[in-house]
């Protein structure tokens, strides 16, 4: 077996699925990882200044540096390019915010954006979580670069497509067998909603679907988890009012427990995002056992088989008729090669790629 490398992580944004990532990527890697780590709040802030607290943190170089798409790595490698000199550093983003659509309305992207892509240009390797994500942030990144009035560099989009690659978002899947039991045959179908509770995830849009089917008679149950922050949202006081008996649950879930067991027993799981880089939530609950109902965009056709895209995604605006679809068709019949298909993320298996690609770096550096 080849050397073990001392990794840095830098996880400026350690929570919710980045904290799962690192974590489990310590935890299953071959390689000495070290975490270093940073609360997940005042993300903004943790964009501009995580690399002035991360150069003050690592003073001793290590073999390698993987840092989260949550820093700014153009700051950092210039603050400590004495202790640190030419340590590879990787660059891995599970998002962009070039990409969000609110960003690009207000113009916050060019901003946050801007340090994302000039990360990008300073990294010696970039790592995409996914085909879809990578194609996106090249477009968004032109045409960021295309809105200023000169000297636009356009050529350094493809210095960066050079060194970009997909390492898909590794996960610890295994995690949920524990917590494994059968399906309540005698129950109302249960459709699940697990998402963040914000605009770019669109929750009213499953409301209204759920709305019209119990307008015709349908007979299900529905659970919306997932994480807020700040007030409480309207769309969960709507859920709340409108959908009332039928929610088992309405928001975040503390126990790990207690929600592997809620995506067990679940028989469909749901998205209406209008942005989605990966789709982790997703895949949670198709390895427990649920049909996804997903929009035909972002990367959640990547998430299924080709042979069950018809049955599984739905074009816009058809949301209510793809449930209504399955719902009327009686009992719900999960393919086993939809839990296949998502199992292959799970870090029994993305554990040895990322060690191979990060050894590969480290060796060209």
């Amino acid at each position: 077996m080849a050397t073990a490398l001392r990794i840095a992580l830098l996880e400026p944004y350690f929570g919710g699925s980045h904290r799962q990532w690192a974590q489990g990527y310590q935890r299953y890697s071959r390689h000495q990882v070290e975490l270093y780590t940073m609360p997940a709040q005042y993300w903004k802030w943790r964009m501009q200044g995580a690399a002035l607290s991360f150069a003050r943190m690592l003073q001793a170089p290590p073999d390698l540096i993987l840092a989260s798409g949550m820093m700014d790595v153009s700051t950092f490698r210039a603050l400590t390019y004495r202790q640190l000199g030419a340590v590879p550093l990787a660059l891995y983003l599970h998002e962009n915010q070039l990409s969000y659509p609110q960003n690009r309305r207000q113009g916050h992207g060019w901003r946050y954006g801007f340090i994302n892509y000039v990360s990008a240009l300073c990294a010696d390797a970039v790592y995409f979580n996914s085909d879809y994500h990578l194609q996106d942030f090249m477009a968004q990144a032109q045409r960021m670069l295309k809105h200023f009035p000169d000297y636009k560099e356009l050529e350094s989009i493809e210095r960066i497509r050079r060194k970009a690659k997909v390492l898909h978002l590794g996960m610890d899947l295994q995690r949920f067998d524990a917590q494994h039991s059968e399906k309540d045959s005698a129950a109302p179908p249960l459709l699940l909603w697990n998402h963040r509770w914000e605009d770019d995830k669109d929750p009213d849009a499953f409301i209204d679907s759920a709305l019209e089917l119990v307008r015709e008679g349908f007979d299900f149950q529905v659970a919306m988890t997932g994480q807020h922050f700040g007030a409480r949202p309207r769309a969960m006081e709507r859920a709340q009012a409108q959908l009332g008996g039928r929610l088992l649950q309405l928001g975040y879930v503390d126990s790990f427990a207690q929600y592997a067991r809620l995506l067990w027993a679940a028989d469909f799981v749901i998205s209406s995002a209008w942005q989605e880089f990966f789709g982790m939530a997703i895949c949670e609950a198709i390895y427990c056992g649920c049909l996804p109902i997903l929009p035909r965009r972002l990367n959640y056709p990547a998430l299924l088989p080709r042979a069950l895209h018809d049955d599984c995604l739905y074009q816009r605006g058809r949301l209510s008729a793809q449930l209504r679809h399955h719902l009327s068709a009686g009992a719900v019949q999960v393919p086993s090669v939809l839990r296949e298909h998502v199992a292959r993320y799970d870090w029994a298996q993305m554990a040895a790629r990322y060690d191979e690609e990060l050894a590969a770096l480290a060796l060209c550096a």
